[in-house]
């Protein structure tokens, strides 16, 4: 997507990416390389984001080292080249995997705490946090199997 392709309706998605993702904790600069990484087709060198977001590219590649943590990009080499080039992730259930593995830790420090609580108050409160959680849990491992379902393989 060279610069002259990032016109104004480019622009506004990858802002409207980044204004729903930053509450969550993204950075902006993620965020924003995310909503721009969307609308690639191909992978894209750092120095093609950089340019077309108008980042420098330390900024770029923090930013997409931190989509990678959250599975949410993916690294690619170039065969004879130290060019690194990104590309969204494919695999849209890899973010809510790891949120899964999170989720299971939460739910067993939870009731670990509850076990241990003095007070009667606070244990309640504990189990019930764990109950949540797992019922998230639970609900997350459902849809992901609605989804394997439905999707041709």
């Amino acid at each position: 997507m060279s610069r002259k392709r990032l016109n104004e309706s480019k622009r506004r998605f990858i802002e409207d990416v980044a204004r729903l993702m930053i509450p969550w904790g993204v950075p902006p600069a993620a965020a924003r390389l995310f909503g721009y990484l969307l609308l690639c087709s191909e992978p894209v060198s750092l120095d093609r984001m950089a340019a077309d977001l108008e980042i420098s590219k330390s900024s770029g590649s923090v930013a997409a080292r931190l989509l990678e943590r959250y599975m949410l990009a993916r690294q690619l080499g170039e065969r004879g080249s130290k060019r690194i080039f990104y590309e969204v992730s494919q695999s849209y259930e890899a973010i809510l995997v790891g949120q899964n593995r999170m989720l299971d830790g939460f739910v067993e420090l939870l009731r670990q705490g509850a076990a241990n609580a003095a007070s009667g108050a606070v244990r309640q409160r504990l189990e019930e946090m764990a109950v949540f959680n797992k019922t998230i849990r639970v609900a997350m491992d459902d849809a992901l199997s609605r989804w394997h379902a439905r999707k041709p393989r």
